[in-house]
């Protein structure tokens, strides 16, 4: 297996992690990962980047939450954020939609984490390339990105449209 960016970075700090690869061609959509790699959902997180004027921003939360646009745009110090066009994120991070990992973009963003990784020994997300999935110490990841944990997904009992929007 070819070395990533993102696990460049983690050797470097000398930091330990696992990775789970799956077959690009058996799945539909980044809610299949979990069934793919055989570990539980709540376990694997998706990168979601944000923009702001002209001012970026990742997002990291859990696979089957949505993020609420409110609470990112707060914990990030910012009065609104949107997500990134698709059309973008290629040229802006250097990874592809499915194969985007918060480690290892062409520049670092400021970073926010669910705050629900805070408690996991392990979470997982993408090591930049569709079909490979690395996991680490979720403080690791906090570290390494330089971000913070933050309540910034949907809670469940209060929900509107213009705060559920996800992509993967």
């Amino acid at each position: 297996m070819k070395k990533t960016n993102a696990m460049r970075i983690l050797d470097q700090k000398k930091y330990a992690y696992n990775m789970y690869e799956y077959s690009k061609d058996e799945i539909e959509k980044g809610i299949d990962v979990p069934t793919q790699i055989n570990q539980p959902a709540q376990k694997v997180f998706k990168t979601i980047v944000l923009e702001s004027g002209n001012d970026h921003f990742v997002a990291v939360i859990p696979i089957f939450d949505h993020i609420d646009m409110k609470k990112a745009a707060k914990a990030l110090g910012v009065k609104r954020v949107e997500l990134l066009h698709l059309n973008k994120l290629f040229d802006l991070t250097g990874y592809v939609r499915g194969g985007c990992s918060p480690l290892g973009m062409k520049k670092q963003f400021p970073t926010v984490i669910a705050d629900s990784a805070q408690s996991m020994d392990e979470i997982i997300v993408s090591a930049g390339k569709i079909g490979q999935q690395m996991g680490l110490n979720p403080l690791h990841l906090k570290e390494v990105t330089r971000g913070s944990f933050a309540a910034i997904t949907v809670d469940e009992t209060h929900t509107s449209d213009s705060d559920m929007k996800s992509d993967f």
